[in-house]
């Protein structure tokens, strides 16, 4: 039996303090993990991790690739490959939901083994929205499984998560081994897939609410009566007035937002003018009902109650896009207001209404909401500011109603061939082993950059950095736990239970165990700190290692069950409105089919 230490009860603290701060979200988990490396070194006497050890997480291979691949992935996303397949998928679901859910789930998947699923599912939101539209499906029968189809397409290959990147190379630390191939995973993520996939097909749709009406977001929003139609008389003052400073007033002075202008057969934006206003003009006003009501009386506005407002008449072929934002974890506006973030100054867009994570929808008073990580924003902007948003780091633009702004983006970019064989050469060379995988994937940065596919700005704008903080920082905490011999009193402690179980049962218990902490913090952390203690029990039941290994790995892959533990899941939570109760219900039965398909699959495939 391990002796318990004072280290060792110094790296549990740090452990229980890491996964309390990653729950609560008091700080960033970027932050956190930050303060976690300070924590390890400063306290080396009782850690025993040293400035060098502390550090190793920035220097590891597999932040080095993770790193690499989100270059490679954007350099993907912008030849517009990915987006071209939503002509595709409309022409071959013709409105049927049944395709249009297998297209979905069927695309996704093997596109997300090859590609980092985070900006696959950040393109497909709202290609998926839109064609939901155009079937009259609800978005929240297909979000969710846009979600979990990436997440399993993930498990394909080595490069489909960061998840997969870190246990390889935690595996060959902990066991001396090699790191896992890049087709390691084939065979059981194929299996793992098509069962998913079944599920996601047949159950998933009997499971899930339809929380979203399709084709109306400001009915979805709640919207419509903060909205109004008003008629410029001949006799109001503010004929003759430029229209933006008409709008920037009526902004200041009443806490109203005017969003554009009618004009006979013309339709602009209020904000994004140079014109007068002219008699029989008829703006679009946002505010509260009594507020419209004032303004139309100092103004001498005629109010014209039968128009109302709904999508086609925000949105025009012209210049004018009604949009939906989610705000993501690595999002530089997190925590700022949204009068700081200054969307109106800055972007021409005007907000409409804000769903809060926790699903509460927001209407009126924007100004002192503070932003938060899975918030949605429906705003009301320009057609190049709706592609300023979708190329910017601070939102993922998840559906755009502008159906020119999808066309813009339905061809094909002169660099596609380029980026394509340069992804095709990562994977071959490390494939084959000529060079390791985080070689093999700088070496494809470099390309991407110097054959311009990607510019230099564009490979450090597509790294989620959050992400890159947060390896920098569990990577050392793992070691601790070994290094104090954390690891070894846990097997110890576990060695009670396990030689009374079958080993195909303690495979399927840390496959389980390792999707419920994903759940709740993030799949790196789960598999930082569980797949040590799954190798060395491994090793104390004389069983195989790496079918443990592979264990721990596909289940940080597969936090179905909270919309907080992977990013995917957060991505979908607003623009499918839903709750965290949809997640547990849908997830939870997925989490525990792959549990028994995973263990009985790595039984059968390597032995155990």
């Amino acid at each position: 039996m391990v002796a318990v230490t004072s280290g060792m009860l110094v790296v549990f603290a740090l452990v229980a303090v890491t996964m309390l701060l990653f729950v609560t979200e008091v700080a960033p988990p970027d932050v956190t993990a930050i303060g976690v490396i300070v924590a390890l070194v400063v306290l080396e006497p009782w850690t025993q991790v040293d400035l060098q050890t502390g550090l190793s997480g920035f220097s590891s291979a597999a932040t080095i690739t993770i790193l690499s691949m989100y270059a490679l992935s954007e350099g993907v996303r912008r030849t517009g490959a990915i987006r071209l397949l939503g002509s595709a998928i409309s022409r071959f679901t013709n409105g049927n939901e049944n395709r249009l859910l297998g297209a979905v789930v069927g695309l996704t998947g093997p596109i997300a083994g090859i590609v980092n699923n985070t900006p696959v599912v950040a393109v497909f939101i709202p290609m998926v929205s839109d064609l939901a539209d155009q079937a009259q499906v609800s978005p929240s029968k297909l979000l969710i499984p846009l979600s979990y189809a990436s997440m399993l397409g993930g498990t394909l290959t080595l490069i489909g998560t960061a998840t997969n990147l870190v246990a390889s190379e935690a595996y060959a630390a902990t066991t001396g081994n090699p790191p896992f191939s890049m087709f390691v995973f084939t065979p059981l993520g194929a299996l793992v897939f098509v069962v998913g996939s079944v599920y996601l097909l047949v159950v998933a749709p009997r499971l899930l609410p339809e929380r979203i009406e399709p084709g109306n977001r400001t009915a979805n929003y709640g919207v419509e009566p903060f909205l109004a139609r008003v008629l410029v008389t001949s006799r109001s003052p503010l004929v003759g007035a430029p229209v933006k400073e008409v709008a920037d007033d009526t902004h200041r002075d009443l806490n109203a937002n005017i969003l554009d202008v009618l004009r006979g057969g013309e339709h602009f934006i209020a904000t994004d003018s140079d014109r007068e206003v002219a008699a029989r003009d008829i703006l679009t006003v946002r505010g509260d009902p009594a507020t419209i009501r004032q303004f139309c009386d100092l103004a001498d506005l005629r109010f014209l109650p039968r128009a109302s407002v709904t999508d086609a008449e925000l949105d025009n072929p012209e210049r004018v896009a009604l949009v939906e934002l989610v705000v993501p974890r690595e999002s530089g506006l997190v925590g700022d207001t949204i009068g700081g973030a200054r969307l109106r100054e800055r972007y021409d867009a005007t907000v409409l209404a804000v769903r809060r994570r926790g699903g509460d929808l927001v209407r009126e008073h924007f100004q002192d909401i503070e932003l938060s990580v899975g918030d949605s924003l429906l705003l009301q902007t320009t057609e190049e500011t709706a592609q300023y948003l979708r190329d910017s780091g601070d939102f993922v633009v998840t559906s755009e109603v502008s159906e020119r702004v999808m066309e813009q983006n339905g061809s094909l970019s002169p660099t596609t061939g380029r980026a394509f064989g340069i992804v095709a050469a990562v994977i071959a060379l490390a494939a084959l082993g000529i060079v390791p995988i985080a070689i093999a994937a700088l070496g494809g940065v470099a390309a991407m950059v110097s054959t311009g596919c990607l510019s230099t700005s564009d490979a450090y704008d597509a790294v989620s950095w959050n992400v890159i903080f947060l390896l920098a920082g569990v990577i050392p905490l793992g070691r601790a736990l070994q290094l104090t011999g954390g690891v070894g009193l846990i097997a110890d402690a576990l060695g009670v239970v396990t030689p009374l179980l079958p080993a195909i049962a303690v495979i399927g218990a840390f496959y389980l165990l390792t999707g419920l902490l994903a759940n709740v913090i993030t799949p790196v952390a789960s598999v930082v700190l569980i797949l040590p203690v799954a190798i060395d029990t491994a090793l104390r039941l004389g069983a195989d290692p790496f079918g443990f290994a592979i264990a721990v790995t596909f289940g940080g892959s597969t936090a179905f069950m909270t919309p907080i533990g992977y990013q995917t899941n957060l991505m979908v939570y607003g623009p499918g409105g839903y709750r965290f109760t949809d997640y547990l219900r849908v997830g939870a039965p997925l989490q525990l089919l792959l549990t028994v398909v995973t263990s009985v699959g790595i039984t059968l495939l390597w032995g155990i």
